[in-house]
């Protein structure tokens, strides 16, 4: 292991992520989420994770990363922005959310963390961890808090006051002796509950909770199966996934449009009108949405939710 001081290594990690493109980086001491097990317990207890049974697995994983990494040390925590610059043209359409606008973001992440992990064994030495995309059992809205990315808003999301909630993260777990960021350590939302009162089918269940069974992203990425009758007409245009709770946010004002290449739109896509929205097929699918993570839905999923919107959708040119 190089001799390096471990202020200097961090600083060196740092400086090389934002090089790669990431516009934040910073670590955690790797550790047991004790505030998170009870939290995670309940939320599962009470079914709010749908049908998403891969949440109820790994319950210790989730809440310790040295089960992942044996003797990992640090959790860097890294952000990467998505915000878009423009937003798709006709305002009856259905509506993407803003991070399925391009590529799938996890071959892209993926592909910087392993110029970063290369970066590091080539500066440190030999060094042990792991690079995770939402590819493993890792809390990474808790770690990210810790580790002073941001604090949680009571939409669940990770905030920044300078960059908003528009933003990937991604993580390495690794036995590095990196010295922690500060958390934040305060909750910024204060009285503002712009994102709960918004949500068009009131899927926040208290402050930082989010109940999947109400929530369109889930109904429009997760679910199998049709969307329950029973949230007709509430779906507020929304086709794959939803960015309501984070438009409203008032730190999302202070948003600036990503400058990676990979996030931006396919050609066409962000002018498809209402009409070429009804009219989706096989084919318009793969040539709008090749190697974008609408993909998980596959042309079934979107063929259902595109007609779930538009048997009771708003009428032509009318704002969802």
């Amino acid at each position: 292991m190089s001799p390096m001081e471990p202020g200097r290594r961090a600083q060196a990690i740092k400086a090389e992520a934002a090089r790669l493109g990431f516009d934040d980086c910073r670590v955690a001491r790797a550790g047991f989420l004790e505030q998170e097990a009870p939290r995670l317990e309940r939320w599962l207890r009470e079914g709010m994770h749908g049908q998403m049974g891969y949440m109820a697995s790994h319950f210790d994983l989730r809440l310790d990363p040295r089960k992942l990494v044996p003797g990992a040390r640090s959790v860097i925590m890294l952000a990467h922005n998505y915000f878009p610059e423009r937003t798709q043209s006709d305002p009856s359409a259905p509506v993407l959310a803003k991070y399925a606008y391009g590529q799938d973001y996890h071959p892209v992440l993926k592909a910087k963390m392993r110029q970063l992990w290369e970066f590091m064994a080539r500066s440190f030495g030999a060094i042990e961890g792991r690079c995770f995309v939402d590819s493993a059992p890792v809390l990474e809205r808790a770690w990210a808090e810790r580790a002073g990315l941001g604090w949680r808003g009571k939409n669940s999301l990770l905030l920044n006051a300078r960059r908003g909630s528009f933003f990937f993260l991604s993580e390495i777990v690794c036995d590095l002796d990196l010295p922690p960021d500060p958390p934040v350590g305060l909750d910024a939302c204060a009285r503002c509950r712009k994102c709960i009162d918004a949500c068009p089918t009131q899927a926040i269940a208290a402050e930082g909770v989010v109940d999947a069974r109400k929530c369109i992203s889930y109904f429009t990425i997760e679910l199998k199966g049709r969307q329950p009758e029973a949230f007709r007409g509430q779906f507020a245009n929304r086709v794959f996934g939803c960015d309501i709770c984070q438009d409203v946010c008032p730190y999302n004002r202070r948003a600036r449009p990503h400058g990676e290449p990979a996030f931006a739109p396919r050609p066409g896509l962000l002018e498809l009108d209402r009409e070429g929205w009804r009219g989706m097929d096989q084919e318009l699918f793969q040539e709008l949405f090749r190697g974008s993570a609408v993909k998980r839905a596959k042309f079934d999923g979107l063929r259902r939710s595109i007609d779930f919107l538009l048997e009771d959708a708003p009428g032509e040119g009318q704002e969802p």
